[in-house]
C-alpha cells in the first residue's frame, strides 16, 4: 500500500520561510509527476507547484519566484521550499503522486501569521 507523508509545515511570520517534504513508502515502480496543492479555509484545493518524470516543473502564478518544487526520485521524495510567504499563503498543503494511480496526502497545515 503506497502512503505519502508530508512534513515541514508550521506557523511562520510574513516574509519568512518553510520547507515541505514529502515521502512516499510502499510498491511504486514508476513516479510520473509528484507536486504540492493547498486548501485555504473556505475555497477550493488549488495547485501550487508540480515536477515531471522528465524534470519540468509547473507553478502556480501566486508563487512563482518564492516557491521551489524538488524532487529525490531515489528517495521518493519531493520538497516544496517556500520563501517570501504571505498570509494568503495560508492553508493545508497537500502532497500529490501519480504514478499507475493518483495518491494523496493527508496534509500539513502552514499558517502565515504575525
Amino acid at each position: 500500500q503506497v502512503q505519502l507523508v508530508e512534513s515541514g509545515g508550521g506557523l511562520v511570520q510574513p516574509g519568512g520561510s518553510l520547507r515541505l517534504s514529502c515521502a512516499a513508502s510502499g510498491d511504486i515502480f514508476t513516479i510520473y509527476t509528484m507536486g504540492w496543492y493547498r486548501q485555504a479555509a473556505g475555497k477550493q484545493r488549488e495547485l501550487v507547484a508540480i515536477t515531471t518524470s522528465g524534470g519540468s516543473t509547473n507553478y502556480a502564478d501566486s508563487v512563482k519566484g518564492r516557491f521551489t518544487i524538488s524532487r529525490d526520485n531515489a528517495k521518493k521524495t519531493v520538497y516544496l521550499q517556500m520563501n517570501s510567504l504571505k498570509p494568503e499563503d495560508t492553508a493545508v498543503y497537500y502532497c500529490r503522486l501519480i504514478s499507475d494511480r493518483d495518491y494523496w496526502g493527508k496534509g500539513t497545515l502552514v499558517t502565515v501569521s504575525s
